[in-house]
């Protein structure tokens, strides 16, 4: 993948007598994702340095700053680079390029708002006294990416691509995101754009959401609220529409989805031939019983249909007794209905098994094994288990301390996946480590399977 150009934007403020300096590569600006390697040089052999970062998140409660902090002591050659050297002490710990920035909490309000969230300012201190200072600014997108918003056709989906020289054609790539609903997988579609992809973003559910203020409206209202007999063939829908931009491949569209989305997508290639690859990030390889609002009794929905029909599914065991720690503020962990479900039914599972071996296409899984929503690791090995005995193409991704917060790229905050009653499983640093690893893993098969152009 070819490395975005971008622009020197380095700022260092300290005084001319000072040798001091924080070098960023690339520049100051990266696409979000891509590696960056930070450098503080000048210094003497053996000092003392602190590191902190600094960046803006929004919350359910608003603009959050977000900070990291870590101390080095420089190499024999006076300098402290991130991808080489240990903190001695800090946010994080062991080498780390990455730990300023997975490791932040938030610590109040945003002090400035003009401030981006995708601005992070770096301050090195030396002896108690700020040395230098530089800013990166993670860019969501190339700035030729072009996002279309659908209407009526796709509430709330977004169309993401770059633009293709005269008579070109880019591969597909449609995004499904999880039980939170809503618009939640638009904010990725940009970023799959900048590599080179036509991108639709798809929401098909959308559940009413809590707030500062408590329960609040649906974000799309057109969608269902209740994840029940959700229509799988809505993916022959997207299809149909990609096939008929003219920039589009139809013969190269894949589908990358998260957790319920992951399910969705597993789902439809094993049904529909056309998809021709499957990115599964924390997936299940049964259907399982639905919820919501038309759902009342427990054991009696699917969460997908196909043609009409609701799919054989697994139910639940004491969902409602987990949901109700929201109100009590106790541990909320929905592994725990998901596995009691199956086992409790075992005659359940192999009708509500995904038939993952009729896929043709090229699949890869990611799996933590510490998913505290359901075991996504347990299931991504049953899946490639199953494609291996048929002999069918599939990269399993499985991260033994990780949890179900993998589907990131280990540059951005993950301190907070476990603050509420909802526990989401792993530690911040193995989730982070699983998204470093995973991200340029799937970004390789993605291009491996779809081959988008070389621009």
């Amino acid at each position: 993948m070819k490395r975005l150009a971008v622009s020197a934007a380095l700022l260092i403020a300290c005084a001319a007598a000072l040798a001091q300096r924080i070098d960023v590569l690339p520049a100051a600006e990266v696409l979000a994702g891509d590696p960056v390697s930070i450098v503080v040089r000048g210094l003497a052999p053996g000092a003392r340095v602190t590191l902190t970062a600094e960046r803006p998140r929004i919350e359910w409660n608003g603009p959050q700053l977000f900070r990291a902090t870590a101390s080095f002591v420089a190499d024999a050659t006076g300098v402290v680079a991130l991808d080489r050297i240990a903190p001695e002490s800090g946010s994080y710990t062991g080498v780390d390029p990455r730990g300023l920035f997975w490791s932040a909490t938030p610590i109040g309000p945003v002090p400035q708002p003009d401030w981006s969230p995708a601005e992070v300012r770096l301050v090195a201190t030396v002896d108690g006294k700020p040395a230098s200072r530089a800013v990166i600014r993670f860019r969501d997108a190339r700035p030729d990416v072009a996002v279309e918003e659908l209407g009526a056709l796709f509430p709330g989906a977004v169309y993401a691509a770059r633009p293709v020289p005269a008579g070109g054609k880019r591969p597909a790539l449609i995004l499904l995101g999880g039980s939170e609903g809503g618009s939640s997988m638009t904010r990725l579609a940009p970023g799959f754009a900048s590599r080179g992809y036509a991108v639709l973003a798809l929401p098909y559910y959308s559940p009413l959401r809590f707030g500062p203020t408590g329960l609040m409206p649906a974000e799309l209202p057109a969608l269902p609220a209740s994840f029940v007999d959700i229509p799988v063939e809505r993916l022959e829908q997207a299809r149909a529409w990609l096939a008929a931009r003219p920039e589009v491949d139809a013969a190269r569209i894949g589908v990358y989805g998260v957790s319920k989305g992951a399910e969705f997508a597993l789902i439809a290639a094993s049904r529909m031939a056309w998809i021709g690859c499957v990115v599964a990030v924390v997936p299940s390889d049964v259907v399982w019983e639905g919820w919501g609002p038309d759902a009342p009794r427990a054991g009696v929905r699917s969460s997908f249909a196909f043609e009409g029909k609701p799919l054989p599914f697994v139910p639940y065991q004491h969902l409602d007794k987990e949901l109700a720690g929201f109100q009590t503020l106790s541990d909320v962990k929905l592994r725990r209905p998901h596995d009691a479900g199956r086992a409790l039914h075992p005659d359940r599972v192999t009708p509500a098994r995904i038939a993952v071996e009729a896929i043709a296409a090229p699949v890869l899984v990611v799996g933590g094994d510490d998913d505290q929503v359901w075991d996504s690791g347990g299931m991504a090995r049953a899946i490639a288990q199953r494609r291996s005995t048929a002999g069918l193409p599939t990269v399993a991704l499985i991260y033994p301390r990780a949890g179900h917060a993998i589907g990131g790229t280990g540059w951005l905050p993950t301190t907070t996946y476990n603050a509420g009653p909802m526990k989401m499983g792993g530690t911040p640093q193995a989730d982070a480590q699983a998204q470093a690893d995973a991200w340029p893993k799937t970004l390789s098969f993605l291009a491996a399977t779809l081959q988008p152009p070389a621009d």
